[in-house]
C-alpha cells in the first residue's frame, strides 16, 4: 500500500475516533452510561490506528497514478466501515457482525438502508452514531472526488479549480476548503431546522444526514416532525444544499466574472430543478399536497430518499428518474449527474440535425458554458450510462435470485447503486433488511460501494487486473 494511502486512512480513523469521543461526552452529559465503555474502546482503537498510520513514516509528496488512487478509495470503503461497525457489535449482542457491517456500510456510503425496524427502540447514542457515520462518509466521498479528479473531463474539473492536475499545495488548499464549507453547511442546516422548532437532538441528526445525502432518521415520526407547511419548505431548501455543488454558495460570494465556469454547472441544474418543480406543480398539485411532493422532489434529486407517507403512487417512476439523474458533480449526491445527461442529449440532437441537414454546423457547447464537450468526454458519459445499466442488471438479478419480486429488485437496485434510501415514495418503505439473507446483504454491500465510486473507475480496475499488459 502506498504511504499516502495509509496516511489518508489514518486521517479518517482519527475522525471516527473524534465522533466516538463526542458520543462519550454525550453519554456522560445525559447519564447514558450503559454503552460508555464500548464507545471508549472504539475511541481508543481508532485513535491508536490513526496515529500509527499518520506517524508511521515521513511522507514526501509524490505523484500517485490513477489506478493507485482508485484502489485507495475502494479499500477505504471496505476497511473504514469495519471501525464504524464496532459500536453496533459491542452494544447489540443479538446482532451478527454481517448485520453490523451492513449498517455501517449503509451509513458510510450515505445510502440509509437499515436493519433496525424501529429506530425508537435504539439507544440515543447509537442513533447519534448512525448519523455520524453518514457525515464521515460524505466527507470521505468529497475527498475521493479530489483523488479521482483525472476521471472527469476538463469542464467538470474547471468547476472545482483552475488547476487541471493537482499539486500538493492545491490538494491541501481544496481539502481545507472542503472541511470548512462542509462543516459550515452542516451548522447552517442545524440552525434552520432549529428555526422550525426541531429539538436539538433531531436537528443535529437531520443536519448530519441531509448534508451527506444520507437516509438515516433519528426517529420514526418524520410526518409529525415536519407537519407544518413552513417546516416542509425549510426541509426542501436544506436538502438542496447537498444537490448543488459544495462550493456553490462559496463561489457565489467570491464570484469573479472570469470564473463564470465555476457556476455554470449549478446554473444548469438550477434551471433543470425549476422545470421539474414547475411541471410537478402544474400536473401533480392535487389534494393540496404539493409541499409533500416538493419534499420528495428535493429528496430524490439530492439522493437522500426520505419522504412522507401517502405520496401518490403514480409518481414512483418520476422520483426514480430524478434519483438516477442525481445532482451536481461536486456534491454528496450520487446519480449519473445532470450535466452529463444534458450534454449527451444535446450532443445526440446535434448529431441528428447534422445528418438531416449536413450543410448546417451545430455547436455542442452547453448553455452558460463557454467550453464545449469533446468526443472523449462524450464517450466517457456514454460509458458511464452503459456501466450503470450493466450494474443495475446484475444487482436486480442477484436480488431476484434471493427471492425478491422483480419489481422490488429493480427499484431497490436503482436505489442501491444511487445510494438512496428506500421509502414510501418508491413504494419500498416496508422492506425488512434484517431478514434478508447473507447473500443479499453482501450483494447490496458490494453495489452500495460501487455506487459511491465513479462508475468509470470500475472499468479501469477491471482493465488493470484482467489485462495486465
Amino acid at each position: 500500500m502506498n504511504i499516502f494511502g495509509l496516511k489518508y486512512f489514518g486521517i479518517f480513523f482519527i475522525i471516527i475516533s473524534f465522533f466516538s469521543f463526542f458520543n462519550i461526552i454525550y453519554s456522560y452529559y445525559f447519564n447514558l452510561l450503559n454503552n460508555l465503555n464500548n464507545y471508549l474502546l472504539t475511541f481508543i482503537i481508532n485513535l491508536l490506528i490513526g496515529l500509527f498510520l499518520i506517524i508511521l513514516k515521513k511522507y514526501k509528496f509524490e505523484k500517485i497514478n490513477l489506478f493507485e488512487r482508485i484502489l485507495i478509495v475502494l479499500i477505504g470503503y471496505i476497511i473504514l466501515p469495519i471501525s464504524i461497525s464496532l459500536p453496533y457489535y459491542f452494544n447489540l449482542e443479538y446482532i451478527s457482525f454481517v448485520n453490523c457491517y451492513f449498517e455501517a456500510i449503509s451509513g458510510f456510503t450515505s445510502t440509509g438502508f437499515t436493519i433496525f425496524n424501529d429506530v425508537n427502540d435504539l439507544d440515543q447514542t447509537l442513533i447519534l452514531w448512525r448519523s455520524s457515520s453518514q457525515w464521515i462518509g460524505g466527507l470521505y466521498f468529497l475527498f475521493s472526488i479530489l483523488l479521482l479528479i483525472d476521471l472527469f473531463d476538463e469542464n467538470l474539473k474547471r468547476s472545482l479549480t483552475n488547476y487541471i492536475s493537482f499539486n500538493s499545495s492545491e490538494i491541501f488548499k481544496q481539502i481545507l476548503k472542503i472541511i470548512i464549507i462542509y462543516l459550515l453547511l452542516t451548522i447552517i442546516i442545524f440552525i434552520i431546522l432549529k428555526l422550525v422548532n426541531l429539538r436539538n437532538f433531531d436537528a443535529y441528526n437531520y443536519s448530519l444526514s441531509i448534508i451527506s445525502s444520507g437516509g438515516f432518521l433519528p426517529n420514526d415520526n418524520f410526518d409529525i416532525t415536519f407537519s407544518s407547511d413552513i417546516s416542509k419548505i425549510v426541509l426542501s431548501l436544506s436538502m438542496l444544499l447537498s444537490f448543488f455543488s459544495l462550493f456553490f454558495i462559496f463561489n457565489l460570494i467570491f464570484f469573479k466574472k472570469k470564473n463564470i465556469n465555476y457556476l455554470s454547472e449549478d446554473f444548469n441544474i438550477f434551471i433543470y430543478l425549476l422545470i421539474v418543480i414547475a411541471l410537478s406543480f402544474i400536473f401533480f398539485n392535487y389534494d393540496n399536497n404539493f409541499l409533500k411532493v416538493l419534499v420528495s422532489i428535493c429528496s430524490s434529486v439530492s439522493n437522500i430518499g426520505i419522504s412522507f407517507q401517502n405520496i401518490p403512487e403514480n409518481l414512483v417512476f418520476v422520483f426514480l428518474l430524478l434519483v438516477i439523474l442525481g445532482g451536481s458533480f461536486f456534491s454528496t449526491s450520487s446519480g449519473l449527474r445532470v450535466i452529463k445527461v444534458i450534454t449527451l442529449i444535446k450532443f445526440s440532437i446535434n448529431n441528428l440535425l447534422s445528418h438531416s441537414k449536413p450543410n448546417q454546423i451545430y455547436s455542442n457547447k452547453l448553455t452558460l458554458n463557454k467550453i464545449g464537450a469533446n468526443i472523449n468526454d462524450i464517450n466517457k458519459y456514454f460509458l458511464a450510462i452503459i456501466i450503470f445499466i450493466i450494474s443495475l442488471f446484475l444487482i436486480s438479478l442477484l436480488l431476484t435470485i434471493s427471492k425478491l419480486e422483480f419489481e422490488t429488485s429493480f427499484k431497490l437496485g436503482i436505489l442501491t447503486i444511487m445510494n438512496t434510501v428506500n421509502s414510501e415514495m418508491y413504494d419500498l418503505g416496508s422492506i425488512d433488511f434484517y431478514n434478508f439473507s447473507v447473500f443479499s446483504k453482501i450483494s447490496l454491500i458490494i453495489f452500495m460501494i460501487i455506487g459511491r465510486i465513479e462508475l468509470l473507475s470500475i472499468i479501469i480496475l477491471l482493465k488493470k487486473f484482467l489485462f495486465k499488459n
